[in-house]
């Protein structure tokens, strides 16, 4: 006779595949609620302790941790010698086991969850006997998800029996599953623990969001994978009301153009190509705004990503509708301006609830190279606790402050080298990506005369993400009639480009703090 344990903590599809094990033979052995909810459908089940002979104990803590269970699991039926042990010790096979964990993701997800109560949610008899029987395969078949009921009962029904090839691929899941499972526990405690950020061996786990068409290139594969976490305001909780798939390259630009946004708190739009920025404007509302970020640059602005902190109106709708945009993200739409959008079949309209709210400090940035990770803090503090150091003879005016900061804002996320120039709430030029900074000048120079005219630029603020290693910039941005420049400082050369400010009249301030973006 087949004897199979179940024991889960989601019952979905449990009594329809506990019924299709009893018609194959299989006498079913069970325990707690998982019992309860089979012998309440009317089907013949054992109980655990009726096959140890020992009750469950310690608020249910101890049910199946019993040599009776985890012998009938690791037994190996070709071998003699455990044969022959397991009968003096009256232990019977088991053939399977199908066991899903105790709800700990679920309940560490829930707002304000004590630690004693995810403790309690930490299964440690469900993981031994997924272990068990998973080390064991080429004698148990081993089922940790629902999903898998499937397969299984179509393979009994053809076969009347599980397939040396699936009890293995069955294995192989109850693996990665136990390691994600452990992983998460781990993650939630150690913070809690104090344990050092980056320990000596790193464990993450993350819930597949989507299957992709294709990664950066058509021929690569790909995936979405999201934490798990209670943080709002991430991509990963994004949802999307009208267009096409999402794309890999989708996500990652629109990445990008988010974490842009959340450092303004008046109604803001970027435009991002690329996973750069091409136009940013924040106004008195989100229309004023959208045209700043559009005229800023009108020619990259085509085909890219649109992100607002604030609803989409029929108005900025309209304005929307007259380009070929990718995506638009608001944290939420009217319905006259959904009738617009909608009527562009291609355009992904996409909300985000909490929208400005910034990645919590604990998260991680990770960068794949060859043979391993580098994994940092996120860079999520925009200027230091130390006030600004004021380098030059003249200082800002609080116009040319307010558009420092604003520019300082934009050039935080422009991949290295970055230069940005802004003025009255508006991305002037942006020169991104650059081998030498110099050249970063320029095309951000030579991008807001083409976009807008050279006029503007009288008067312009211009922020470096790293220092001036020599003061061409510094000429460069005099040329072009720019009268303040936000930088780090910590140059060997910082007295050459604070003479020449000097020289022409402008105001330069260091950060003490820089923003490589690779």
């Amino acid at each position: 006779m087949k004897r199979a344990l179940l024991s889960v903590s989601d019952k979905n599809g449990l009594v329809e595949f506990a019924t299709v094990l009893l018609s194959h033979g299989y006498t079913l052995i069970s325990t707690g609620g998982t019992y309860r909810a089979l012998s309440e459908a009317g089907l013949a089940v054992t109980a655990v302790d009726d096959i140890t002979g020992f009750p469950e104990c310690l608020d249910g803590r101890v049910k199946t941790l019993h040599p009776k269970i985890h012998g009938g699991l690791l037994g190996i039926r070709d071998k003699e010698s455990h044969l022959a042990q397991m009968k003096e010790l009256g232990i019977e096979p088991i053939d399977m086991v199908v066991v899903n964990l105790y709800p700990f993701k679920q309940t560490i997800l829930k707002e304000g969850v004590e630690l004693e109560t995810a403790i309690e949610n930490i299964d440690i008899g469900g993981p031994t006997m997924l272990r068990s029987a998973a080390k064991n395969y080429r004698f148990v078949t081993v089922i940790c998800n629902p999903d898998d009921y499937g397969k299984v009962s179509e393979e009994l029904g053809e076969k009347g029996a599980v397939s040396a090839q699936t009890r293995f691929k069955l294995a192989a899941k109850v693996f990665a599953h136990t390691a994600a499972y452990d992983t998460l526990i781990a993650s939630h405690l150690k913070p809690l623990a104090g344990i050092e950020q980056f320990p000596q061996t790193l464990t993450l786990t993350y819930e597949k969001a989507q299957d992709m068409r294709y990664g950066e290139n058509p021929h690569q594969n790909a995936a979405f994978y999201k934490e798990i976490t209670t943080a709002k305001g991430l991509l990963t909780d994004i949802k999307q009301l009208h267009g096409k798939e999402l794309s890999f390259n989708n996500i990652n630009d629109t990445h990008g153009a988010l974490e842009l946004l959340k450092e303004y708190e008046l109604p803001t739009v970027v435009a991002c190509k690329h996973a750069n920025p091409c136009g940013v404007g924040s106004g008195g509302d989100i229309h004023e705004a959208y045209m700043r970020a559009y005229t800023a640059d009108p020619v990259s602005i085509f085909g890219g990503i649109v992100v607002s902190n604030r609803e989409i109106d029929e108005i900025v709708a309209t304005e929307i509708s007259k380009i070929f945009l990718e995506i638009i993200l608001a944290p939420s739409f009217t319905p006259d301006a959904l009738s617009v959008l909608t009527k562009k079949k291609n355009i992904r309209v996409l909300t985000l609830d909490n929208i400005s709210q910034k990645q919590p400090k604990t998260a991680l940035d990770i960068k794949k190279v060859s043979g391993g990770i580098l994994v940092q803090e996120i860079d999520n503090v925009l200027l230091p606790d130390t006030d600004f150091e004021y380098v030059t003879k003249r200082r800002p005016t609080e116009k040319e402050m307010s558009d420092l900061l604003f520019t300082w804002k934009i050039v935080k996320y422009v991949k290295s080298n970055g230069i940005a120039i802004g003025k009255d709430n508006q991305s002037l030029g942006i020169g991104c990506g650059q081998m030498n900074r110099i050249w970063a000048a320029k095309q951000a120079v030579e991008h807001c005369v083409e976009a807008l005219g050279a006029d503007i630029l009288k008067g312009a603020a211009l922020a470096s993400d790293a220092f001036f290693p020599f003061p061409d910039c510094v000429e460069e941005a005099h040329r072009a009639g720019i009268t303040a420049i936000i930088q780090p400082g910590g140059s060997v050369k910082d007295k050459e480009s604070i003479e020449l400010c000097d020289k022409y009249g402008i105001a330069m301030i260091f950060t003490g703090m820089r923003h490589f973006r690779h």
